[in-house]
């Protein structure tokens, strides 16, 4: 970015980013993180509820990204129980929350160039 005619960029933590888009599509970029967060913006959920509402993940690519989204402080993951199989629900935490309009205001951009450009058809 330009400020006052000198190249500027972000620091944080020792990433590098030139403009406040690459520091947002740093957290939420890629095709899965928009849409853990998405589902959790109505409070926690389970591995499994997670991979039920986005068939199209695998379970190695969702807990990849749950992991990134948890080590961002997007996601807090809490485990019930001592003994396997452990109870594990996601939440977001204030910061994850803060991204909730920036979301909307994506998932309404692109539920309208669809409407536009596309059309609601069954899939299996």
């Amino acid at each position: 970015m330009i400020i006052e005619g000198e190249h500027k960029a972000y620091k944080i933590d020792e990433n590098i980013y030139h403009c406040g888009t690459s520091v947002t599509m740093s957290f939420i970029g890629g095709k899965w993180k928009c849409v853990v967060l998405w589902y959790l913006r109505n409070g926690s959920l389970r591995f499994s509820e997670l991979k039920r509402l986005s068939p199209y993940i695998t379970e190695k690519m969702l807990s990849i990204q749950l992991k990134a989204l948890q080590a961002d402080g997007l996601i807090d993951r809490k485990s019930y129980g001592e003994k396997a199989p452990f109870r594990v629900q996601y939440t977001l935490t204030p910061f994850g929350e803060s991204l909730i309009p920036v979301i909307e205001v994506i998932t309404k951009w692109g539920t309208t160039l669809a409407n536009k450009k596309g059309e609601i058809v069954d899939v299996q």
